[in-house]
């Protein structure tokens, strides 16, 4: 029997494989390192997030044709069908970034167990599958610790530099072209085992000296996040959940009623008074849980109280006037002057001039309470990034706030969107929820001028004592890191502008 006619009973099930021993490995992607069996989730993301909510639709709506080509004329077809309308006359370098900002967090959390124990412990490995290379690289090489990636190769416009849509040849990486591709990269030495899901995998599973097949089965799982090669501490993307064709029919469903709620929420609350806030957000679907001791506002001459937060969305200091029960300042650096004219909070744009915007807060202080976020920048997931300490320098009335929210749809921040929107994406979120945790005031001991503490130990001092609270790891990381990752700049205004418009 020739090796592309083998059946499945040829191969017997990776559960039989001794994960050692082993130098070199070539894996399918879909059904063989990752748990689901379909790309499609992953296509709709390239589609919403590097094109639009439109072009996700028409990918959509395209499933059912997808499918029949898939299922009877061939597997090759239904993946150029998906490759089409997600990558055509989009931007290279939009499809890069989406790749590197938004796929490693829902390929990360469908990675299994079984194949990716065997996968690790071989010396070279290597991921051969039909998805295009530039959509599955960053991920395979970051987080699964792959060498290298054969795959499906886009077209590119050499003027436009957009994605055409169609495929270089030899075309779509199924069946046969797997082999071949195996072939070229390994030379004469072939991989010491090959392992993949199905039948268009035996063809470059038979030339491997030993392969395995990766059966679906109820009792498979996934890798624990933190097992992979590097920690997903920063992530862009709208959506929350993986858009699996159910998850993305209950999105689209709920989208046109969801931004009719957003907006009513945002309006309605709008001109109503602090104290009121609370409970009609409960009204509106909206949790809001609210710990611990909350300074009443300064006496007439007395600084106000400088809150500090670590900062999960752009509605944090709008949380903490609700939470207090009155109008309390804020700064901003990356805020639209609309936005600004919009809050319901006086919001002050900063500089990013060390000594001006110090002279900025310190009037602010004089004035009342002032809320600052000194990360300065969002993280969605259980980390908080470097405290900047200029707000050591300002007062000693420092009230830490620890500060979450869960949202079950979409995401309330971005990158590389228009940041315009964040609010009312948090609040097209069927049952959003925030919870603000008030510490109690930094003893004196503790602070610069009261204690002799540096700066620097003050703002240490406060990321740890509210990465405690949350259970949040303390890292080193800053803004800069996170829009070089994300984004492609260096997160100041200028750069991101500039970025937009040479695209």
């Amino acid at each position: 029997m020739s090796p592309a006619k083998k059946n499945s009973r040829s191969f017997p099930p990776i559960s039989e494989c001794k994960s050692g021993g082993y130098d070199s490995i070539a894996a399918d992607l879909d059904g063989t390192m990752l748990l689901s069996r379909s790309s499609f989730p992953y296509f709709m993301l390239v589609a919403i997030e590097a094109g639009s909510l439109f072009r996700g639709l028409i990918l959509l709506l395209s499933l059912p044709i997808v499918i029949i080509a898939y299922l009877f004329v061939s597997e090759a077809l239904g993946i150029q069908i998906l490759i089409y309308i997600s990558f055509a006359g989009i931007k290279i370098r939009d499809i890069e970034l989406v790749s590197r900002a938004v796929l490693p967090r829902f390929y990360a959390a469908d990675v299994r167990k079984d194949s990716f124990e065997v996968f690790d412990k071989c010396k070279r490995k290597v991921v051969v599958t039909a998805n295009p290379i530039v959509m599955v690289e960053p991920f395979v090489k970051d987080y699964l610790g792959g060498d290298k990636v054969l795959g499906t190769e886009i077209e590119v416009n050499p003027k436009t530099m957009k994605a055409t849509g169609f495929v270089k040849k030899p075309g779509v990486l199924v069946g046969d072209l797997k082999r071949l591709a195996i072939l070229k990269e390994f030379g004469e030495e072939s991989p010491d085992l090959g392992i993949g899901d199905r039948t268009s995998d035996h063809d470059f599973m038979s030339i491997c000296k030993e392969g395995y097949m990766v059966h679906e089965t109820k009792s498979a799982t996934t890798v624990p996040i933190e097992r992979l090669k590097n920690r997903i501490i920063f992530h862009d993307g709208r959506l929350v959940q993986r858009p699996t064709p159910l998850n993305a029919i209950i999105i689209y469903l709920w989208l046109p009623f969801g931004f009719m709620l957003s907006i009513f929420r945002v309006y309605f609350n709008l001109p109503l008074p602090e104290r009121f806030v609370r409970y009609t957000y409960e009204i509106l679907g909206i949790h809001l849980t609210i710990r611990g001791h909350r300074p009443p506002p300064p006496s007439p001459g007395t600084p106000g109280n400088l809150y500090v937060l670590n900062h999960r969305t752009a509605l944090d200091p709008i949380i903490i006037a609700i939470a207090l029960g009155r109008k309390i300042s804020c700064v901003t650096y990356s805020v639209s002057r609309l936005s600004r004219m919009l809050s319901p909070i006086p919001a002050v744009a900063l500089t990013r001039d060390r000594a001006a915007d110090a002279a900025r807060m310190r009037k602010l202080l004089e004035k009342g309470d002032l809320v600052i976020c000194p990360e300065g920048t969002t993280c969605r997931e259980p980390y908080l990034l470097r405290f900047s300490a200029l707000f050591a320098e300002l007062s000693d009335r420092i009230v830490p706030v620890a500060m979450n929210c869960k949202q079950g749809m979409f995401n309330g921040t971005t990158v590389r969107g228009v940041k315009f929107w964040d609010p009312y994406f948090f609040f097209m979120n069927p049952r959003p929820s925030y919870e603000a945790t008030f510490l109690d005031r930094l003893p004196e001991e503790m602070t610069v001028n009261g204690g002799g503490k540096t700066p620097i130990e003050v703002a240490n001092y406060v990321q740890k004592v509210i990465g405690g609270v949350l259970g949040f790891e303390c890292t080193e990381l800053t803004r800069k890191d996170k829009y070089l990752l994300l984004g492609g700049n260096d997160g100041k205004v200028e750069s991101i502008n500039k970025s937009k418009s040479t695209e």
